[in-house]
């Protein structure tokens, strides 16, 4: 089975119909171990492509509060060089990056040649969040918008051009982007923070927006369909994987991103030059006799 397939967007985008939990049958301890095997495949990977030196990878993920994505971080990649690996959480702008515009912070954070860099939460937050919330917009003092009610459709129209233009421009320059939503259903979201207030050691999780943003559920799914089938291409595709089950879900996501390393067939180690080739011997004689 191709995940990559199977999860790949390509065209209209309804997530009502689209099923939180996957249609296939695994269990827990099944899912566990074929993720580890995954991770220590995908830390061979990165030490090959770290030497070729000539790709790197960034991945996007998105999805509701509570949908699993640090975890999810922490479990596919941990057999990865710590040097290999970078996350980048965005939270609220700060007041350098908002001297800058929108995507900037996200320019600086793109990954250097032979590594993967995870953004959790993303340059999306600017057509979701902030389409939810425009007054967040006027943070960035553009000159054209003096209030909320200038922002119109061909203003988000405008951004979704920008970040697919952004994402082509870096992934020409041989940066494989991808994309993932965790598709996280209404109840389980509530069960899980339910869980994090009903439990001292994970009250430091809960923040009470939680509770607030569930108040723009229907907004946020309606927000990121659209947001999905403007932006998602065949070089820089969307992948709406089912969240409710965590096992699973880390499952299918590492499955993909497997499948997207094995088409690099070029990726390898490189060739020594003749000079230092031809010499190998003299180098390790050199060393014994000291």
């Amino acid at each position: 089975m191709s995940f990559e397939n199977k999860y790949k967007v390509s065209g209209k985008v309804k997530l009502k119909d689209l099923s939180t939990l996957p249609d296939f049958e695994m269990s827990p301890k099944k899912a566990i171990r074929k993720l580890e095997e995954i991770s220590r495949h995908l830390g061979k990977f990165q030490e090959l492509m770290y030497a070729h030196n000539r790709y790197s990878f960034l991945i996007c993920i998105q999805g509701m509060d509570a949908a699993g994505k640090d975890s999810l971080i922490r479990e596919v990649f941990k057999s990865i060089n710590a040097r290999g690996v970078v996350v980048q959480s965005f939270k609220k702008p700060t007041s350098t990056e908002l001297e800058h515009d929108y995507l900037w912070r996200h320019y600086v954070a793109l990954p250097e040649k032979g590594k993967f860099t995870v953004f959790n939460r993303t340059h999306y937050e600017n057509v979701l969040v902030s389409r939810v919330h425009p007054e967040i917009v006027l943070q960035e003092r553009l000159p054209q918008i003096k209030s909320a009610s200038d922002i119109d459709a061909s203003f988000w129209e405008k951004r979704y051009k920008e970040i697919a233009n952004f994402e082509q421009h870096v992934s020409n320059n041989g940066v494989i982007v991808l994309k993932f939503f965790l598709h996280l259903g209404k109840e389980e979201q509530k069960r899980r923070i339910l869980r994090r207030l009903s439990k001292e050691k994970h009250h430091w999780k809960f923040a009470p927006e939680d509770v607030r943003e569930r108040e723009f559920w229907d907004e946020y799914q309606a927000y990121y369909e659209e947001t999905i089938e403007k932006t998602s291409t065949e070089t820089c595709p969307w992948y709406v994987i089912p969240a409710d089950d965590k096992a699973m879900c880390r499952y299918i996501f590492a499955s993909i991103l497997l499948e997207v390393t094995a088409r690099l067939t070029d990726v390898g180690l490189p060739e020594l030059p003749d000079g230092i080739k031809d010499n190998l011997s003299k180098y390790k004689e050199r060393l014994l006799q000291e």
